[in-house]
């Protein structure tokens, strides 16, 4: 039983290493390793709704994966509960895989166009082991929970009978028919019209509430962020850069790559100046990403120790940033 004071999921010194090139390359000498995650660490309350922010290839995707047991760990630890996951087989995956769902992104590649509603939603009761004649029922009260009006005409219906709006409610009905207690978020509006994204997310922070889950959200928009997280977790290359009250980095970065990310959000009044952070174009090859910060050659205030010392994340105030600027020594020398 885990207690009501520790964390749902807690993340410890995790890695996740792809080695690309291909075997020719590697024969050769030439292949390389990607880390797609690199000693990444952090701790989720039940409850508590979580962004995990950055630019495309920053990793977040590959860490949602790995919280959800699609991906193995390199190395370090991940836990649920309690109880490392690493090791889960047979029953006890199958018992993870109910208490720990996936929103996917595209909601036209997760749904097999050759189903119906009804057999898509059927899938996730059938490997519960759930009867035929007890599916009807839960099958309803997903859709309904997701705000899709009169479920019962959708249930024969295929996909491509269906708006984007509605079939991302769908897929959302399906993560949730097992009453998960962990969801994660893979961007689940970024393929839909903006007219159609704010009545998905209202849906999402009332589904979230309502259930009292404990949700990852994973976005490259901060503004998404801000509506539906109250914590961010802020990641470049793999690694975290900044995590702390999703308000406290909206309105006080302190991280220079955060900083960036917030200077990039459109402001609505065209009077009001707005000018971005000067930071360097292009993010480097992650096959050979500089040593040290990895953020360095695109940092305007990075130094020397930025090229030769890794920043741990330490706390600052009420949050947690991976930067030398507040080290003590840096503090002491100036460098502000």
């Amino acid at each position: 039983m885990l207690d009501s004071n520790e964390p749902l999921v807690s993340v410890r010194e995790v890695q996740l290493h792809y080695r690309v090139g291909g075997a020719l390359s590697a024969l050769r000498g030439r292949s390389s390793v990607v880390k797609a995650v690199d000693r990444v660490s952090f701790e989720i309350r039940r409850g508590e709704s979580v962004g995990l922010l950055g630019e495309s290839g920053c990793g977040k995707t590959s860490m949602g994966r790995l919280l959800l047991k699609l991906e193995e760990a390199t190395g370090g630890e991940i836990s649920f509960a309690g109880e490392a996951i690493a090791g889960l087989k047979g029953a006890a995956l199958k018992r993870y895989r109910a208490k720990a769902q996936l929103i996917f992104q595209n909601p036209f590649d997760a749904v097999n166009p050759r189903f119906t509603i009804r057999a898509a939603l059927s899938e996730p009761l059938e490997n519960a082991g759930i009867p035929v004649r007890e599916r009807e029922g839960p099958i309803i009260e997903a859709l309904e929970l997701v705000r899709l009006p009169q479920p019962q005409q959708f249930l024969d219906r295929y996909p491509h009978q269906l708006s984007g709006g509605q079939l991302q409610r769908v897929v959302m009905a399906r993560a949730l028919i097992l009453q998960p207690a962990f969801v994660v978020a893979d961007e689940p509006v970024s393929m839909l019209d903006v007219s159609v994204r704010a009545g998905v997310l209202n849906v999402f922070r009332d589904v979230r509430d309502r259930l009292g889950l404990t949700a990852i959200y994973i976005s490259h928009d901060l503004a998404l962020v801000r509506y539906v997280c109250e914590r961010t977790i802020v990641m470049y290359l793999g690694r975290i850069m900044e995590d702390g009250s999703t308000e406290d980095i909206v309105h006080e970065p302190l991280h220079p790559y955060t900083k960036a990310l917030v200077a990039a959000v459109p402001v609505p009044q065209p009077d009001q100046s707005h000018d971005p952070l000067p930071i360097g174009r292009g993010a480097p090859d992650p096959r050979n990403p500089p040593s040290g910060c990895v953020f360095r050659d695109r940092c305007p205030y990075a130094f020397e120790r930025c090229a030769s010392q890794v920043p741990r994340l330490r706390r600052v105030g009420t949050r947690n940033v991976a930067c030398h600027l507040f080290e003590e020594t840096a503090l002491s020398s100036g460098r502000q």
